[in-house]
This record gives C-alpha cells, structure tokens and sequence, in this order.
C-alpha cells in the first residue's frame, strides 16, 4: 500500500460511482424525509429499525442534524440504500450504552457501512467498542467515525478496524486526505439556499459524513470490503 503526501488532498476521481447495492446505516437525529436533500427514492428507504432513544418517536428528526449528515453522504453516493437510526434528541446526547446498541444493530444487520456522527471519550468501555469492532470486521461492516471530538480521542474511533475521520477546514467537500490512521474531510455539510456556510451546521460530524460519502463510492466496485481494500481504494482515488 503506497504511501500519500499528506500535504495532497485526494479528488473524488470517480464521480459517477454512487454507492449502487450498498446498505448504509446512519445513526443520528433521524430524519426529515420532507426535506428537499433527502433522497428516498427510487431506492430503499428504511425507517422501520427505529428508534434507539427511549420513549423517542420513531425516526423524526427534531433538530435537523440527522437530516444534514445524510443529506451530505446521499450527495455523494445517492445510489445507496438508507436506513436511519435515531440515537439521539434535541439535546444531541447519547449513552455508549445506547451507542454500542446501535452499532451492535447494524452489524447484526449486515450493513456494509455505518455512519457515526459521535463517539464517546469514555474509554471505560474500549473493551465492548473492541468486540464489538472485531464482529464488524469479521461480517465485512465497514464502520466510519470521528477519532476525535471536543480535542478528544473517542470511541470507536479510534480502534484499529475502524475508518477514523478527523476534519480539515482547508478541504473542499469533494476532496480528502488519507494516511494510515485517518481519513481528513470537509467540516461543511451541503449549502443551504440563501445561508452562509458560517451559519450552518459543521464540525466532526460533517466531516464523518463526509468521508463516508467517499466510503460508500470505494466500496461499490470491492467484492470484499476489508478495511484494507477499502484504504487502498481510497488512497488510489477509486
């Protein structure tokens, strides 16, 4: 595996690849299937997991975070099919309990690849994050998420078999740097009509969704999705 500059940032090189015949798993806010930026159709759609917070209504999006990370990863690979797991509320809060729930779920349902916007810095429970991982990487899950949040490392983020994404304000959305260990992408969700991009939503999570955007097109064309070939696809501009 060649190493890159890290000085390069890579360009989308493919741009017709759209995710085509991958499962990705978002776990967020939910969703708001009104909005003009979501995608549901003619590809599956799924909001019948439902809900991961307690005594949450199923996948309604109450403050748009959900709906922004999705929005910024169907602007990239709109030939995937969606399914949106709400893990969080108004308050933008989970548990690791709650969190490694939801991963468990979507491994368990053999999603090809899963959307973290979060991670938690308590490093209490490496151990389960660990397993958890290994079983993801046994079942060809690729997991993305933040390697840091707040100047903290976080979990899953940092275990070895995860794509770790960190941000890089200087990138442009279609373009992202990759070394060993992490994967930079753009802060910035999709603009907004008549909002400046000082304004909206941006940080980590956008840069997750962002790089999961560039996942989603390198594993449309890889029989197998390790890791490995994964990084390799992505270091190579797939």
């Amino acid at each position: 595996m060649k190493a890159l500059n890290m000085n390069a940032a890579r360009v989308n090189t493919k741009p017709l690849l759209t995710g085509l015949g991958l499962k990705i798993a978002v776990i967020d806010s939910g969703v708001n299937v009104a909005h003009p930026h979501i995608i549901t159709a003619p590809h599956r759609f799924s909001l019948d997991q439902g809900s991961f917070v307690e005594d949450g209504p199923a996948c309604d999006d109450p403050v748009g975070h959900g709906t922004a990370v999705m929005a910024a990863i169907q602007d990239k690979a709109p030939g995937a099919d969606y399914f949106a797991l709400k893990l969080f509320g108004p308050d933008l809060r989970a548990s690791s309990v709650q969190l490694l729930r939801a991963i468990e779920w979507s491994v368990e349902q053999r999603m090809d690849i899963v959307n973290l916007s979060l991670g938690t810095p308590n490093l209490e429970y490496r151990a389960a994050f660990d397993a958890l991982v290994a079983e993801a990487v046994r079942r060809s899950v690729v997991l993305v998420a933040p390697r840091h949040a707040g100047g903290r490392p976080v979990l899953p983020g940092i275990v070895e078999g995860v794509i770790g994404v960190d941000l890089d304000w200087s990138l442009p959305r279609d373009r992202y740097r990759i070394d060993r260990n992490c994967l930079w992408a753009s802060g910035y969700p999709r603009p907004l009509p008549g909002m400046p991009q000082e304004r909206n939503l941006r940080g980590i999570s956008f840069a997750v969704a962002n790089a999961t955007g560039f996942v989603a097109r390198a594993c449309e064309r890889l029989e197998a999705r390790r890791n490995d070939l994964v990084r390799q696809a992505l270091e190579e501009g797939f």
